[in-house]
């Protein structure tokens, strides 16, 4: 029998230690933020960050947005990565 849950899709940003933001896209924010920390039960979910955070840990997730579909989700992190840093940290300010 086929599952009725539906997955959520979503876009994050996260501040590095150094302060600079790098943005994302995942089903479970929770794993992802882990993994960008290096932290893990297995040696693969440790080594899974983007490489981009890996140099610079911590992470703290800043900012996410929820879609109920990956196309939306992908579209909007493609659309935040194009905004500049002052751009980014008034959609985290709100």
């Amino acid at each position: 029998m086929a599952s009725s849950k539906k997955s959520e899709h979503y876009v994050y940003i996260l501040k590095c230690a150094d302060e600079t933001l790098y943005t994302g896209y995942t089903t479970d924010l929770e794993k992802r933020l882990q993994e960008h920390n290096g932290e893990g039960e297995t040696i693969s979910a440790r080594s899974a960050g983007a490489r981009y955070t890996s140099g610079r840990r911590p992470v703290v997730m800043v900012y996410s947005e929820s879609y109920s579909s990956r196309s939306e989700a992908m579209s909007r992190e493609f659309a935040i990565k194009k905004l500049t840093k002052k751009e980014k940290e008034i959609l985290i300010k709100g």
